[in-house]
């Protein structure tokens, strides 16, 4: 939600679901042209490039940015739409409202070609939930046909997926087939190391996407900043409703933003590369809220015990889901394939789905301190208020090449 929406909001909704672009122009950080001989140590590949080029970028896309935090690895952008976070080797841009997210795509590819000695694409994937207000998109983002045909017209090897019931929440994805490795030359570094086993560089986001908040939940994100700077104010809302201890506060670094009138927006840096994002539009009639992380995470710790360790996954999405109280819901893990996947074994999509229903369907005991620091016993009640039961709407699996994909959809009982 941006400032320059404030006075829109009496007499237009606001389309919360992002548009989510992401693209790989090479297979980690280590496989960049200048990795081996970088200009400014850690800022190699993508991350060379100055802010104010992507800024330009941005323009395109219409919408600006907000603030900037940089970590050993990724630096996270906080825009006036959503977020974009910025590897030596990958890119993101997630926006929401009627940005034009795909239009920056091809400006994109010419700064990576250009700036960065980056001239291909390494894998691209695209992907947004069902629009609420469709019909207030504008260019390729009027229908899925469109955007479709959008990046088509740029890739010769892309195929378009559609997850879960067509009249109802479901969730689209584009994504390219991976680029032929590039073959040795006379210019390539001999120290360029070999490809990491799959099992060491698992590519793995989770989504939770997040409509009808129940009123509490919505209210906080309801109030403007007063007598506090925007992110002071949501510094603050962050740490008392529990965002900011999702994860251990002792290797989060969060950067947040509170609108006027309403609105919230936050990027969280998660060791050295990894990151959380969380975009609330609070309005009665439309509200939504998004939560995306990269971290890898378990679908359950082994002993059940969470303490200051990272969450596993089931309590990740029990925190998530307690703080915006959603009256639906859709959980998404997509995860690169692991080939040697012991078959006696439950696969990561299976224990995701597992996961996903433990969190949020099954009866169960719960950790004593959730993520704001609350007080709960073992019936689920968390400063009075009893824990919210759901049912499950849809349960799909996917397996593309070198992806897998967990997809499930809720409902309160």
């Amino acid at each position: 939600m941006t400032d320059t929406l404030a006075s829109d909001i009496a007499q237009a909704p606001f389309e919360g679901p992002e548009k989510l672009l992401e693209i790989w122009f090479a297979e980690s950080p280590a496989h960049v042209p200048d990795a081996v001989d970088p200009k400014d140590p850690g800022r190699t590949g993508l991350r060379a490039v100055p802010r104010s080029v992507w800024e330009d970028m941005l323009d395109i896309v219409k919408c600006k940015v907000l603030s900037v935090v940089e970590g050993a690895e990724l630096d996270a952008y906080l825009l006036s739409e959503s977020s974009l976070f910025i590897s030596p080797h990958r890119l993101i841009l997630k926006t929401c409202g009627t940005t034009l997210n795909l239009l920056g795509l091809p400006r994109i590819l010419a700064i990576a070609r250009e700036q960065a000695n980056l001239p291909t694409v390494h894998r691209c994937f695209y992907s947004r939930k069902s629009f609420m207000f469709p019909e207030r998109q504008h260019g390729p983002h009027r229908d899925w046909k469109y955007e479709v045909e959008f990046l088509d017209a740029i890739f010769d090897n892309g195929a378009a997926y559609t997850v879960g019931k067509m009249n109802g929440d479901h969730w689209l994805l584009y994504m390219t087939g991976a680029a032929a490795p590039p073959s040795r030359s006379s210019k390539t570094p001999r120290s360029v190391p070999r490809p990491l086993d799959l099992k060491e560089r698992t590519d793995s986001t989770i989504e939770i996407l997040m409509s009808d908040l129940a009123p509490d939940a919505r209210a906080p994100f309801l109030s403007a900043p007063t007598d506090l700077s925007p992110m002071e104010h949501a510094q603050a809302l962050s740490e008392s409703i529990g965002i900011a201890s999702i994860f251990p506060a002792s290797e989060t670094v969060l950067d947040a933003y509170s609108f006027t009138p309403c609105g919230y927006s936050s990027n969280a840096l998660i060791g050295s590369d990894g990151y959380f994002t969380i975009h609330v539009t609070p309005e009665a009639g439309w509200s939504y809220a998004s939560f995306e992380c990269n971290v890898p995470v378990p679908a359950a710790h082994a002993s059940g015990a969470v303490s200051d360790a990272r969450p596993d996954l089931k309590t990740l999405i029990r925190r998530v889901a307690r703080i915006f109280q959603p009256g639906r819901l859709s959980v998404t893990l997509f995860v690169s394939s692991d080939e040697d996947e012991d078959e006696d074994e439950l696969s990561a999509v299976e224990a995701a789905q597992k996961a996903f229903k433990a969190a949020l369907t099954l009866p169960d005991k719960l950790e004593h301190v959730n993520g704001a620091g609350e007080a709960e016993d073992g019936g689920g009640v968390v400063n009075g208020a009893q824990k919210v039961c759901y049912r499950r709407t849809d349960k799909i699996n996917y397996e593309f090449e070198g992806y897998e994909l967990a997809f499930a959809s809720f409902e309160l009982c």
